[in-house]
């Protein structure tokens, strides 16, 4: 089967989801490591190919159930498990955390992967093969991964040093996800 196949499993579409994947559980293993610059790249590479995957996919016609929900179990990992990583490790290392700081956030990070869980069920319950709606309801699993991002600059610059603060954006960020927000599509 052919690159350019719908029925492909490794479609040039399904490739490019599989390299977001990588990007992701890439960047986990930086961010443990406490390399949080090359993390950020990875995820920005990841980023990068949920847009292509997407243009490929409508562009050669290789929409398929299993794109969709492939995409989605990409943006899981690569727009909410690894973001929440990123920021629960970034705030341990630059800001003073007591134990019941450090739990707080831990399971305010488990709440923000369970609302991006849901939010990324919740939109492929609601999404037709091939179409792309003119608004998201919601904020977008990348988009909130980008305000965690900022998140972990205004903390790794000291703008934002106390992990309660932190922990009730982030919280604010997971209810965003699952909102009733018009948010355009790109």
């Amino acid at each position: 089967m052919g690159l350019f196949e719908k029925d492909n499993r490794f479609n040039i579409a399904n490739l490019v989801t599989y390299l977001n994947i990588t990007m992701g559980v890439m960047a986990i293993y930086f961010i443990v490591k406490g390399d949080f610059f090359t993390a950020i790249v990875l995820a920005w590479i990841g980023g990068a190919c949920d847009i292509i995957d997407g243009k490929l996919a409508r562009k050669y016609n290789l929409s398929t159930e299993f794109g969709i929900q492939l995409d989605s179990f990409a943006d899981f990992l690569s727009f909410v498990v690894m973001p929440a990583f990123l920021l629960f490790y970034a705030v341990k290392q630059y800001s003073i955390v007591s134990g019941i700081e450090e739990f707080i956030l831990g399971f305010v990070f488990i709440w923000y992967i369970i609302s991006g869980l849901r939010r990324l069920v919740e939109f492929n319950l609601k999404v037709d093969v091939g179409e792309v709606a003119k608004y998201f309801e919601g904020v977008p699993t990348p988009l909130g991964a980008i305000l965690l991002w900022i998140l972990y600059l205004l903390n790794a610059y000291a703008v934002i040093s106390s992990g309660y603060i932190i922990a009730i954006l982030v919280m604010l960020i997971a209810w965003a996800l699952n909102s009733k927000l018009k948010i355009p599509h790109p």
